[in-house]
């Protein structure tokens, strides 16, 4: 299965899934002192009134079954759990099999907060971690090589998120096609930082900048993720600056910085080695593991079909291409 394996990404595959894993742990903390008061039985917006007046097809969700704030706790207390094991790297001592089922549970269960946390979860960074952890569930551990096929849907991911951004700010508010845009948007931003006064006093010249690097950083940088080394790496590279300038700036929950950890995917383990310990080298890629590997190659050139179309369309629309499972 040599033609499956990325044997120059087993540290790019350990930032990925160690960053993954903190994100979810945050999303699950905050499921478990938010989600009561917000959605929970007497909420602003009660989930059982939810998941009686919605079909199961609908919002696939666990709760289904049976939703108490109670039953919410422990689904967050689980997911905390198995976030922190996964973080510390209990998944790379543990068998292959055990470290993929903890993924798919960690998924599984945040899966079942997003699809019945109506207005609170209904934005992109949600549906964004549940597609980043989906893929994670395949990117194996330390047992195996980390697989090719996965690295370059982490990549197809990156490109999505940033090119479809960076399509629909060129499309929308002619303020993006003057590069006028920056003069305002740190001031009137949803979640400004301490730091966003300070951006918004930048000089008008400095936000042209800011506006002109944007469109580089989505619309050219994406394509070089698909491209030879060392293109690759420094398109994730800019891609990640950008993006921490963004963290700086403001405040999109996890949004900015999941897309740095989706995109180190596009960086090798030469660039993680000035910081990082080289690791011992992996087992070959089993059979049954390649399969799987291969079978979620396919599912994703399927469902890919309706983002694209989205892209490509004059009334592209954002967040929109997702199906019930946020993938």
């Amino acid at each position: 299965m040599d033609f499956l394996s990325a044997p120059d990404y087993g540290l790019t595959r350990l930032m990925i899934e160690r960053g993954i894993a903190a994100i979810y742990a945050i999303a699950f903390v905050a499921a478990w002192i938010q989600f009561p008061a917000l959605l929970g039985e007497r909420g602003l917006l009660p989930a059982p009134a939810f998941i009686h007046a919605v079909p199961f097809r609908r919002a696939p969700s666990l709760f289904y079954l049976r939703y108490s704030d109670r039953a919410l706790r422990v689904a967050a207390a689980v997911g905390v759990a198995l976030s922190v094991s996964l973080v510390v790297g209990l998944g790379e001592l543990a068998p292959l099999p055990l470290t993929m089922l903890s993924w798919l549970v960690l998924w599984l269960l945040y899966l079942s907060i997003v699809n019945i946390g109506q207005t609170f979860y209904g934005f992109g960074w949600e549906s964004l971690l549940l597609e980043a952890g989906f893929l994670a569930i395949f990117l194996g551990n330390d047992a195996v090589t980390a697989p090719w096929p996965v690295i370059l849907l982490f990549r197809w991911l990156a490109f999505r998120l940033e090119f479809g951004a960076g399509l629909i700010k060129l499309r929308g508010d002619p303020c993006w096609r003057d590069l006028t845009c920056l003069d305002y948007h740190h001031e009137t931003q949803p979640m400004p930082n301490p730091l966003s006064w300070y951006f918004h006093r930048l000089p008008r010249q400095v936000h042209r900048v800011e506006a002109l690097g944007n469109f580089v950083a989505q619309l050219v940088m994406p394509f070089g993720l698909f491209l030879p080394q060392p293109i690759a790496g420094i398109a994730a590279g800019v891609m990640v600056l950008t993006q921490l300038y963004l963290v700086v700036s403001g405040n999109y929950a996890w949004l900015n910085v999941l897309t740095i950890v989706v995109a180190l995917s596009g960086l090798p383990d030469a660039a993680f080695r000035l910081v990082l310990p080289a690791l011992a080298a992996p087992g070959a890629i089993p059979p049954w593991f390649a399969a799987l590997v291969v079978g979620l190659v396919v599912l994703v050139a399927v469902l890919s079909y309706w983002p694209v179309r989205n892209l490509v369309s004059g009334s592209q629309l954002m967040n929109y291409a997702f199906n019930p499972f946020h993938l």
